[in-house]
């Protein structure tokens, strides 16, 4: 299989990943707030761990210091922008992005699609670079921050009064972006090599983006920092430790 082949179903995985972690929803009602708050930290820890090792890094190795900070900021800007024009909603902050006569639901899975599609794009990338052990790393990293993205997306659908299959799959549906963002990332930085420093940056300033805008302040309004930043340091870890292993 070539290497867009590799990119496109190593992000599907990392994406359906997001389902796995919705699974709970058949076996309880609801989670622990601080539970909940501790693993999406780790989600956060994770995406900081990858961005750092699998994206920025290789990117100022590849390009340089002012390619790198210009694609950080354009990967930035362009999920600013997506949030701004996009109509969604969160579970804290309400409704966002251009009016809409969209469902609550469908607000809700688009809030997770938008920060979703990123982290595929990352992956994508990541398979780009032609490093298959890193790739792969990558990979595992990001499906296994998306199995506690999954779990509070189908709990909180829950709490819409969504029954249990509709939530799981809701909360699935939202990781299925990932493969989209996979191929795109994989395909244009395979085809165009000199535009792979601007990819994984652009890819590492959308995350960075996602981290600081959404994951982070979601994790802090229960109440519950120590917990949530406990999470954060330990996906930070893991995704230093699969960094390490698989390059």
């Amino acid at each position: 299989m070539d290497v867009i082949g590799l990119g496109g179903l190593a992000s599907l995985g990392a994406g359906l990943a997001t389902g796995i972690g919705a699974l709970p929803v058949f076996f309880c009602r609801s989670a622990s707030p601080k539970l909940l708050d501790s693993l999406l930290g780790f989600s956060a820890g994770v995406m900081l761990g990858a961005t750092s090792f699998s994206l920025v890094l290789p990117s100022i190795q590849l390009g340089g210091l002012w390619i790198a900070s210009l694609g950080i900021i354009l990967g930035g800007a362009f999920l600013g922008l997506a949030n701004r024009l996009i109509p969604h909603i969160h579970t804290f902050s309400g409704l966002e992005g251009l009016p809409s006569s969209f469902s609550r639901v469908w607000l809700f899975v688009l809030a997770i699609t938008i920060h979703n599609f990123p982290e595929g794009l990352s992956v994508g990338v990541g398979f780009g670079r032609g490093e298959l052990g890193e790739g792969l790393g990558l990979a595992m990293g990001i499906g296994f921050q998306n199995m506690p993205e999954g779990m509070a997306v189908a709990f909180a659908l829950l709490r819409e009064r969504y029954n249990p299959f509709r939530a799981f799959g809701y909360a699935t549906l939202t990781g299925l972006v990932e493969p989209i963002g996979g191929l795109l990332g994989v395909s244009i930085v395979t085809l165009a090599q000199s535009l792979l420093p601007w990819g994984l940056a652009f890819a590492g300033g959308a995350m960075l983006f996602v981290i600081s805008n959404e994951i982070i302040p979601e994790t802090h309004r229960g109440g519950h920092p120590l917990e949530a930043t406990s999470g954060v340091l330990l996906g930070f870890v893991v995704m230093t430790v699969f960094d390490n292993l698989f390059s």
